[in-house]
């Protein structure tokens, strides 16, 4: 074989090395994006919270949260985790518009939502 026909197919093949079909889990091809996967994972989750679970049991389950703020009200501890759900803006940032807020009291789930969240701020 000449240098030139080396060359070429030595091109060839880096220029292919980095092609890569996707199929994901149920065998669909296509492109989901990770902040699409955080999303669906984290509406998943929030759909099977159950009152009074623990704010230990649900942050093993959860993970970290996007923002996290802790508030006293009445004598009482508030802390609430906000996981992105939804997608408001494209611009690569996510704010609490685009999350769901997470109610603990006394590190015991209270609700979740804008109305719990409300409850609590107010």
């Amino acid at each position: 074989m000449n240098k030139f026909a080396m060359l070429a197919v030595f091109g060839l093949s880096l220029g292919l090395s980095g092609c890569v079909i996707s199929v994901d889990g149920d065998g669909k091809y296509g492109h989901h994006s990770d902040w699409q996967d955080t999303e669906q994972t984290n509406r998943k989750y929030i759909s099977r919270l159950q009152r009074d679970e623990s704010y230990d049991d649900v942050l093993n389950r959860m993970g970290i949260a996007d923002f996290n703020e802790f508030y006293t009200k009445d004598k009482q501890t508030y802390q609430v985790l906000y996981y992105r759900t939804q997608r408001i803006s494209g611009d690569g940032v996510t704010t609490k518009d685009e999350c769901t807020p997470l109610v603990f009291k006394n590190g015991e789930l209270v609700g979740w939502g804008e109305t719990a969240f409300n409850e609590v701020s107010h």
